[in-house]
């Protein structure tokens, strides 16, 4: 009885000696090759959140001004107030849009001027092609300019499960080494592998989780963007079809 009791608290010892090893412990007891990947999946992670924290600020600023934006151009005042107004947003994709839309109408209305005599100054034009495309040019450019960096977010949240299934494959083979080189399948010959590989795999999933959450969310986010976009440019066409383009009876 008195050696049971002896063994139960000898093997208590030994696992409170093995829980008491961090993770930090087990990075820094692996091989040369473990620590490559944790380094790499470190790497990741930093840029993601990174990126995360940056495209989070970004977004909150574009969300404030494009509601600035819509207050003044739904008021339909003078399309030279929503210009100066929208000259002063620059983080505004919406705000662009209309610009990249003004100059061109602009430009139309000088041409026009040139050939034909404009009654009541209203704006005559025969079409609205020129305009369009011009609109539909701008909100690509800002879409792309809104997905940037999105792309790192996309490979980190594919790539990185894969980094740590290497370290994982890497951990198990060193579990078997030990096993050979011991002549046995004792704890004490797999266990250094066996730890080594699923720290691996926490890192690769501590790493790929968060950057698939915040892509998938801006993804989202950019998508309303994009949407918006085109119903203004299909509000500002109707705009300026209503109340610029000569109509023939």
């Amino acid at each position: 009885m008195t050696e049971f009791i002896s063994l139960i608290l000898a093997q208590t010892l030994a696992a409170s000696t093995v829980s008491e090893m961090t993770i930090v412990d087990q990075v820094m007891k692996s091989g040369l090759i473990a620590k490559s990947v944790f380094i790499i999946l470190f790497f990741f992670s930093v840029i993601s959140w990174a990126i995360v924290f940056h495209k989070l600020r970004h977004y909150g600023k574009v969300s404030k001004e494009t509601e600035s934006f819509k207050d003044v151009f739904m008021k339909r005042g003078q399309l030279e107030t929503v210009y100066n107004h929208a000259k002063k947003l620059k983080n505004c994709p919406m705000a662009k849009v209309f610009l990249a839309g003004y100059i061109e109408l602009a430009a139309q209305f000088r041409i026009t001027q040139q050939e034909q005599e404009a009654g009541e100054d209203k704006l005559l034009l025969e079409k609205l092609d020129s305009v369009s495309r011009t609109l539909e040019r701008a909100t690509a450019q800002e879409v792309t300019k809104l997905e940037r960096w999105l792309i790192f977010l996309g490979t980190t949240g594919s790539v990185t499960p894969f980094i740590g299934l290497f370290g994982t494959v890497w951990g198990v083979m060193n579990a078997f080494s030990g096993i050979g080189a011991q002549g046995s399948a004792s704890v004490a010959a797999v266990a250094p592998g066996i730890a080594e590989a699923l720290v691996a795999t926490a890192a690769g999933l501590f790493t790929a989780i968060p950057a698939v959450i915040a892509y998938n969310y801006f993804i989202y986010r950019l998508k309303i963007k994009a949407t918006e976009m085109d119903n203004f440019s299909l509000d500002m066409l109707s705009l300026i079809d209503r109340i610029y383009i000569k109509r023939s009876t």
